[in-house]
């Protein structure tokens, strides 16, 4: 049966006792995380989110009773202990940080028993991770998910306390939007008082955010929730969390210094990893030349190298054939594994089918310098031996090839590179390269939708230098955009703004948006814009992200507290679910499955 608090009052977490408390009573309490009865003695490590500290129990300090009541102690069990600190009379514990002393119990309350948990509440668990979702509320008792939940919360009080203190105004915007689909699908709320009407949840708050530069506040943050109904990765989720910011009067770099500022505090508060200033920047297309991805991860080598000019004459129709479409021929040299056996090399070449190419032509140099490849029998010896030096291929290493569309050839290059990395241990979670992409194309082509759509969003300035080709050649012009991208991840991104109407105008032409598209969709904002708007531009985190990089996590579910699963459902909750049919009723929405 629980008992009372009444009485109590814990004085520490587990991990505040310490030497310095020797001979002091304490109170603590916790989880029992496992008790051993040695008969005389019984001993109980007590958990709780701070770690785990020692309680012994003998019955002439505690009493029969509160021995026996010692003894009903399971795991999951909520305890209060009334104790005096000791030195460790065992041998002392260097895995915990409470591993010299221990607590002398002389009083135990039982608080709360526990069934048997279905899995063990221990660190790096091996239980399958859906079993883990079902029981979220104990999963998040595990304390390596404490700890990731504790460094969030610390990423968010730091960067609340920076921005302040730069003269950042903390803002909320609306959940309940209207729907201005041009990006991901948005999730949808019926309105009861509006029937047949519905409101958007946010995307980002990205034109409210527009608004208040309008309306004078010049600088302003918000850790925003947003939504956004798409496929889910390991980096992506329903809903997630975006360090949100917006800057009145200001041009790219202004953004970019206030940013790497923050990110050096950050890093250097939480993990004591020191980021040198400033962070290095590349062009969008110097990006996709060396590395196939407009978010590189720059921790390994292995960089695309254009070899067009090379084969383009050879009698090897894969590769002449796919420059005469206009295409490239490029190929990464895998230093060193020269010698990897044909299975690995075929396993390459269907994962390259997975990213559009049609193969992988590969080229290997033993140690004694004798090449083994798919395709140089249609070279001759020169064109070899071009073809190896322009790879800056030597003894032992593998050289592979794709041939297509760029598009393809970078995403094909882009992604082996990255595969290859994983296989052969080349990533260090405790390296951290920070990289500004920029200069981000303005718009891509929709094959899906025959026009051009903007690759971040219609309010996006283009560079100045490329404004004439605004509306005669949209697919040649350059965003002031920028991305911050951390080991091959985009963890935030944002813009300079379109703050002149003809401009904007310009730019809904080339989207091929009508005058009349254009204030249906946004009218509030280009109103807005006709009574004095400043210059303005911003950028947004993926907070998830970059807690998940510095948790040196694989997955965002392991720093969100209650995360949905790959089709977005929440497996502790059963959401979404079915709803009464007197609510639909009450929406005016007729239901059909």
């Amino acid at each position: 049966m629980a008992e009372s608090m009444k009485g109590l009052h814990r004085t520490h977490r587990c991990t505040e006792v310490s030497a310095a408390n020797i001979g002091e009573e304490v109170t603590v309490m916790g989880w029992v995380q496992k008790s051993r009865n040695k008969g005389g003695i019984i001993f109980v490590d007590l958990r709780d989110r701070s770690g785990i500290l020692q309680i012994i129990f003998e019955e002439g300090d505690i009493g029969a009773e509160g021995f026996e009541k010692a003894s009903r102690l399971r795991s999951e069990f909520v305890a209060a202990v009334v104790g005096r600190v000791e030195a460790r009379s065992g041998a002392v514990n260097d895995n915990l940080a409470t591993g010299d002393i221990e607590i002398r119990a002389k009083e135990l309350r039982i608080l709360s028993e526990a069934l048997t948990p279905p899995f063990p509440v221990e660190e790096d668990s091996k239980t399958k991770e859906e079993l883990r979702l079902k029981y979220r509320y104990l999963d998040l008792r595990r304390p390596d998910l404490q700890r990731n939940l504790m460094l969030r919360s610390r990423v968010a009080t730091l960067t609340r306390q920076f921005l302040s203190d730069e003269g950042f105004l903390e803002i909320e915007t609306p959940m309940l939007c209207k729907s201005t689909p041009e990006g991901a699908r948005d999730y949808l709320v019926p309105s009861r008082v509006h029937p047949g009407n519905f409101y958007a949840l946010p995307q980002s708050p990205q034109l409210f955010k527009q608004l208040l530069m309008c309306s004078g506040y010049d600088r302003y943050f918000q850790l925003a929730r947003c939504f956004r109904d798409e496929d889910l990765r390991a980096d992506r989720q329903p809903e997630f969390t975006q360090i949100d910011m917006e800057l009145s009067f200001v041009d790219v770099d202004d953004v970019i210094d206030v940013n790497e500022r923050l990110l050096q505090k950050l890093f250097w508060e939480v993990l004591g990893v020191k980021v040198t200033l400033p962070i290095p920047r590349m062009t969008w297309q110097e990006a996709m030349d060396r590395y196939g991805s407009d978010k590189p991860d720059t921790r390994f080598g292995m960089e695309l190298k254009d070899v067009s000019g090379v084969v383009k004459d050879c009698g090897f129709s894969v590769f002449t054939s796919a420059i005469a479409a206009g295409g490239t021929v490029r190929g990464i040299n895998v230093g060193g594994q020269g010698e990897m056996p044909r299975k690995k090399i075929d396993a390459l070449v269907d994962f390259a089918k997975d990213f559009g190419a049609k193969g992988l032509a590969y080229l290997a140099i033993a140690q004694d310098g004798t090449v083994k490849s798919s395709f140089t029998k249609f070279l001759t010896e020169e064109q070899v031996q071009a073809l190896i030096a322009a790879m800056d291929g030597k003894s032992g290493d593998l050289l592979l090839f794709a041939a297509d569309k760029n598009k393809v050839v970078y995403d094909v290059l882009g992604n082996l590179r990255l595969e290859i990395a994983k296989n052969l241990d080349l990533l260090d979670k405790n390296e951290y390269n920070f990289l500004w992409v920029t200069e981000f194309p303005l718009f891509e082509y929709s094959e899906e939708e025959n026009r051009f759509v903007a690759m971040h969003h219609p309010f996006t300035m283009p560079m100045e230098e490329d404004l004439p080709m605004l509306v005669a050649e949209p697919g040649k012009v350059r965003a002031k955009a920028y991305d911050i991208v951390l080991n091959g991840t985009e963890i935030g991104g944002g813009s300079v703004r379109i703050f002149q109407s003809d401009v904007q105008e310009q730019m809904f032409e080339a989207l091929g948006f009508t005058r009349e598209d254009a204030y249906e969709r946004f009218g509030f904002l280009l109103n807005a814009f006709k009574y004095g708007v400043p210059p303005h531009a911003g950028l947004a985190y993926g907070l998830d992200r970059l807690v998940m990089l510095m948790a040196k996590e694989d997955s965002i579910r392991d720093v969100i507290a209650f995360p949905k699963v790959k089709d977005a459902s929440c497996l502790m909750t059963d959401a979404p679910n079915v709803v009464d049919e007197k609510q639909l009723k009450e929406l005016e929405i007729a239901v059909t499955v």
